[in-house]
């Protein structure tokens, strides 16, 4: 039968993890094949089996084996000799009966090998994409990093240099336009300096290093609801100032990864955002909106949410997103902690910020 290339599934078509290759394409083709040709084997197997058992009993008739063998065992009467064939056909049913645990045996431990292999090829091309995602968005953020050092930068080192070349320029008594070239040089260095903190902060948050997670996180709320006009409660509960740094940069990267969602797509009247030591020493990050939610299974082909979910996985930790279109969006994500952690201050020792 001939395909339909329209009809044909596409990557944009396939649930979410599992990717649809040429790879694969064949693999289960080939497996399919093998299935077709399993029917005609086991068809012959089975007849050879049949003429066989046909051709023993002629010849059992023809010679009469029977007789023969009754006469042959008839001296050793006194033995029970003639219950040997009794004996043996029990012990032929009890071999058939082991080889037939033992293929059973094989062909589960087949399944389970198959199942894994399965697995491992769907993990492979989920990690591959997630390679090639990852290597878009640095070349991404490159891009955009070299576009502002050479728009802002670029410009503002040119600015310095004409004033530069201005007060080389001026008359010596020209006091006052060489002082309102400098001033114009200060000017020009306060913003370059402040371009400078904006892309150190991209690339990696200050306030995580200074001030700690929880102020860290207090921050960068207060500053996306500036930035959004949405407001952001945020709440803090138990001992935790000494997660590593490993949970501080993914617990705050996921956060601002959640933020910058709920400004891009949820439409959202008021975000919560909770960071809590549990009592089993994990660690517990929500973030809640109210906005229009989403369906959960589209929500993990984005890349944003996508490189959340490794970080967390990377760390032994959960993600866990729950929503529904109209209701909102929850993103918890639990991580391992040190046991001392466990919560040591009652719900209401820290309110809630905004």
């Amino acid at each position: 039968m001939k395909r339909d290339p329209q009809n044909e599934p596409s990557l944009a078509d396939a649930p979410p993890g599992i990717f649809v290759t040429a790879e694969s394409a064949v693999t289960e083709s080939a497996a399919g094949k093998r299935a077709v040709a399993a029917i005609p084997s086991a068809l012959t197997d089975l007849l050879l089996v049949a003429c066989s058992a046909a051709v023993v009993f002629v010849l059992a008739a023809w010679l009469e084996l029977h007789e023969a063998f009754s006469r042959w065992i008839s001296p050793f009467e006194p033995y029970q000799a003639d219950e040997l064939p009794f004996a043996l056909l029990i012990l032929g049913a009890g071999l058939c009966w082991f080889a037939f645990r033992r293929w059973r045996e094989a062909r589960a431990e087949l399944v389970k090998r198959i199942a894994a292999e399965a697995r491992v090829g769907e993990l492979l091309l989920h990690n591959r994409e997630l390679a090639q995602q990852l290597i878009a968005l640095q070349e991404s953020e490159r891009r955009a990093l070299a576009r502002e050092l050479h728009d802002e930068l670029g410009q503002s080192c040119n600015a310095i240099r004409v004033e530069a070349a201005y007060i080389q320029r001026c008359r010596p008594d020209d006091h006052a336009g060489m002082v309102a070239a400098a001033t114009r040089v200060a000017t020009v260095a306060e913003s370059l300096y402040e371009m400078v903190r904006g892309m150190l902060r991209r690339l990696r948050p200050a306030n995580l290093d200074e001030l700690g997670l929880v102020a860290a996180l207090q921050e960068l709320c207060e500053s996306w609801e500036e930035r959004s006009g949405v407001p952001c409660v945020f709440h803090s509960d138990g001992a935790l100032d000494d997660l590593g740094d490993a949970a501080n940069i993914t617990l705050y990267r996921v956060t601002q990864e959640a933020l910058s969602n709920v400004m891009r797509h949820a439409r959202a009247a008021k975000v919560r955002i909770g960071l809590a030591a549990l009592a089993d020493g994990r660690v517990q990050l929500t973030v809640q909106d109210d906005g229009i939610g989403m369906e959960v299974a589209a929500s993990h082909r984005g890349l944003g949410l996508l490189g959340a979910a490794e970080r967390v996985a990377a760390l032994g930790g959960q993600f866990d997103i729950d929503s529904r279109p109209g209701a909102g969006t929850r993103l918890t994500i639990r991580l391992a902690g040190n046991p001392r952690l466990a919560v040591a201050t009652a719900p209401g020792d820290n309110p809630p910020r905004k």
